[in-house]
């Protein structure tokens, strides 16, 4: 199997008019620190680029390039040990959850009536549906204008989920049907590193295939290290897009985005082929359906990069039924060129596309959007503070997060919203009762603010809490 330093060395890159990508894994420790002291960018081993002459960089440029490499190599480092880490963690919060507490899995344990969680069963839930374990969609119903929101962000939260608890959870809970669920390829990492979720809403005034890519998972170092990668291709006539975020939707080594394509079939299908394919069929069999395509976290960004190659390769039948894309704490994904491309191709095609920001959330403001990075937000914002009011924004307050300013302001309101978990199931009815795991999650925002702004709850709350339904009604 390829590294992650060959892979991107020995790959035609001709499908690119520019490109910067770094290769942690080649990254030594007097490297590292000549990419301080020297401008020179493009003598540094593990900087690939195509630029001309010297690739130059302000100090602060390599700062964030030196951050981001040893963030990295630091992941890749530990990825085994966190995701056992994760794993155990994962295993006792089910076998918490599904013998109802402590005292009661003692006492099924004393009786022989331990309830041991199965991975692989439609019981056990990831960390991040524990967070939050709501399953109903009948909080709002078919006939709101938010309908299709609020199921678009239950259905990103569901993607963290396994096969088996996503087919209970769509045919049992939500009455809908379930198309598929997939582990992608990706070609850079050598392995299956990118799940999408394809669900079918039927009903009588037209059917519509939910496209929902699952975001990063908190102990998945390679997840991490595709946020963090500041790398970028440069398209012509698109403009210049994250790295990361086009291995993880199904860039390939050698030829780009070819529109067709010839795959080992022992190998797990590229993401963005796949549901290319399963939507076209099920478009052209039915003319009356539609689709929208979501996600959170990295899934917003894979989620708003998918219409991208679509836009590359004149999908017409997609473009003409693309109704919405819908992203909840979506990462920046290009530079301003891109910004302006997507922004003409959106409104050329009438394809709605929406961001949720829910309050002080980190991820929605990264990475950088300064004079020393190239990656801008597009598109209208929806932004939320803690008691889920809503403003429509160009861009999020404190677009960048670091700043010092905002430190104290921050801590307050994690204070702020963990008073609030106590208090907005009386408020607001049980349908948003907080539990024990969620509420320690909520502690870590007094250190890091920011971090538990990120989880699901918040953005479901604000689907159903926030006063949207003026942006969503019918033109």
């Amino acid at each position: 199997m390829a590294s992650r330093s060959n892979g991107n060395y020995n790959c035609n890159k001709a499908f690119a008019d520019s490109y910067m990508l770094l290769n942690p894994e080649d990254a030594h420790f007097f490297d590292l620190l000549h990419v301080l002291c020297s401008r020179n960018l493009g003598n540094r081993k593990f900087v690939d680029c195509n630029a001309k002459g010297d690739y130059e960089g302000s100090f602060r440029h390599r700062w964030l390039i030196f951050v981001s490499v040893v963030l990295q190599k630091f992941l890749l480092f530990i990825a085994k040990p966190l995701a056992l880490f994760g794993s155990c963690v994962e295993f006792i919060i089910n076998l918490l959850v599904l013998n109802r507490g402590f005292l009661t899995l003692l006492a099924n344990f004393l009786t022989g009536h331990l309830v041991v969680p199965d991975r692989n069963a439609p019981t056990y839930l990831s960390c991040i549906g524990n967070l939050d374990a709501r399953v109903k969609l009948d909080a709002i119903t078919r006939d709101d204008c938010r309908y299709y929101v609020s199921l678009a962000m239950m259905a990103s939260k569901a993607s963290y989920e396994n096969a088996a608890y996503l087919k209970a959870l769509i045919k049992n809970h939500w009455k809908m049907e379930f198309v598929g669920f997939f582990d992608c390829w990706n070609d850079f990492q050598g392995k299956a590193t990118t799940q999408v979720l394809v669900v079918l809403d039927k009903h009588e005034d037209g059917d519509t295939f939910v496209v929902a890519f699952r975001g990063t998972e908190p102990f998945d170092a390679d997840a991490w290290c595709t946020d963090l990668d500041i790398s970028w291709y440069e398209i012509s006539g698109v403009g210049k897009m994250h790295g990361g975020f086009m291995k993880a939707l199904g860039l390939q080594r050698n030829v780009g985005w070819p529109k067709e394509i010839q795959r080992d079939e022992n190998l797990p299908p590229l993401a963005y082929y796949v549901i290319r394919d399963i939507l076209k069929k099920g478009l052209s069999e039915n003319p009356n359906a539609k689709f929208i395509i979501t996600g959170h976290s990295l899934g917003g960004a894979l989620a708003i990069l998918y219409p991208t190659i679509m836009f590359l390769h004149d999908e017409k039948l997609l473009m003409e039924r693309l109704e919405g894309v819908y992203t909840f704490g979506q990462p920046r994904v290009g530079d301003e060129a891109y910004a302006m491309y997507m922004k003409q191709k959106l409104s050329e095609n009438s394809i709605r596309y929406c961001r949720f920001v829910y309050c002080n959330d980190i991820v929605p403001r990264l990475p950088y959007d300064d004079k020393d990075l190239l990656f801008k937000h597009f598109g209208i914002c929806l932004f939320f503070n803690r008691r889920y009011e809503l403003r429509i924004l160009e861009e999020e307050p404190n677009k960048n997060y670091f700043s010092p300013w905002c430190v104290i302001p921050m801590m307050l309101n994690a204070a702020f919203e963990i008073i609030r978990s106590f208090t907005i199931a009386y408020k607001n009815g049980p349908h948003y009762k907080e539990g024990w795991f969620l509420f320690g999650f909520r502690l870590v925002g007094l250190l890091m603010p920011g971090i538990p702004a990120h989880g699901p709850q918040d953005y479901i709350n604000s689907t159903l809490l926030g006063s949207i339904e003026k942006h969503f009604k019918a033109d």
